[in-house]
């Protein structure tokens, strides 16, 4: 059920759930029997605004990573600290901004004044080692049976580095993405001493007073992901900014008293309406869409782009009658 959700109408869950009990206990008898394997991943690119390659799994082994992370969830979550992000119930977009927002009144001077470590690793998904990560899994997972599931599924990823990588796309990669930076979050926090830190997914930021302190723990940061897990800091992404120049995070640059939309966010919304206006799309089906979109925007200040949005979907209605 979990994950069928929101993909109910899709061809291939008609066609599972056509005979879903037997095709559920051929999955159980496979995974009892150890004889489960993956189908090959279905690969294809996206460019949202960069180009990200995406591995889609077939509908019967996402059920398989659905019950992987039902298992791992309660025992991994009470581990996380609280200021890790994105993929944890109660922990999306706009509990980040809400942080960041805390973090900025308890940093930032009445001018503005203070610095941000804006960090972020370079490519992190292609880059995660596997037996780290079995390592990792392994200090509070004691099942060996379902280690080695695990070990299984991430072969399955087929990588220009044999053992490196996680499929973008997959259930279980977006787990196994906060165990293993969970590492990182625990050197930042207790080994460095640093308050105000937060992560979405592989992007991080520290605020600080002194850009002198951010300098040093940038450096002690790379060392750390070089040699206990084996990444590295992306070089063009990675830099101390001023409070002032507002900090960059989910889309959106943040100031202490306001949010504005990154330019090409703006960009990649009017983008989407053209190809819906191409497409003539049903203006119930534009509506829906652009739903979830203008809640995103709400969370900054874009009165003026929620505005011409609404313009133009009103427009865009009267061509469609």
């Amino acid at each position: 059920m979990k994950a069928r959700k929101r993909k109910s109408s899709k061809e291939y869950v008609k066609r599972f759930e056509e005979q879903l009990q037997l095709e559920l206990v051929k999955l159980q008898w496979e995974l009892l029997t150890g004889i489960y394997r993956p189908r090959p991943l279905k690969t294809f690119t996206v460019r949202d605004p960069k180009t990200r390659k995406i591995s889609a799994s077939n509908f019967r082994d996402r059920v398989v990573h659905h019950a992987i992370c039902n298992l791992l969830e309660p025992i991994f979550e009470r581990r996380f600290i609280h200021d890790t992000f994105a993929n944890r119930k109660g922990k999306g977009t706009k509990a980040t901004l809400e942080r960041m927002d805390a973090f900025l009144r308890r940093v930032s001077g009445p001018q503005g004044e203070g610095f941000a470590l804006k960090a972020d690793i370079r490519k992190y998904f292609e880059s995660v080692d596997q037996k780290k990560l079995l390592e990792i899994l392994g200090r509070k997972v004691k099942d060996r049976q379902l280690l080695q599931l695990i070990s299984i599924i991430l072969q399955n990823h087929k990588s220009d580095r044999p053992g490196k990588g996680m499929p973008l796309g997959n259930l279980t990669s977006q787990f196994f993405a906060n165990v293993f930076l969970g590492e990182l979050d625990y050197f930042v926090k207790h080994g460095l001493g640093a308050k105000h830190y937060l992560r979405y997914v592989d992007d991080f930021v520290i605020l600080g007073r002194s850009r002198e302190q951010l300098e040093g723990w940038q450096k002690r940061i790379g060392v750390f992901l070089q040699d206990e897990l084996r990444l590295q800091l992306h070089p063009d992404k990675t830099k101390i900014i001023s409070l002032r120049s507002g900090v960059p995070l989910v889309g959106f640059r943040v100031f202490r008293h306001y949010k504005l939309l990154k330019k090409n966010a703006a960009r990649r919304i009017f983008r989407r309406l053209d190809g819906f206006e191409r497409k003539r799309a049903a203006p119930q089906t534009v509506r829906q869409s652009v739903a979830g979109l203008m809640g995103y925007l709400h969370m900054g200040n874009t009165f003026r782009l929620r505005e011409r949005v609404r313009s133009r979907l009103d427009v865009m209605e009267v061509a469609h009658v």
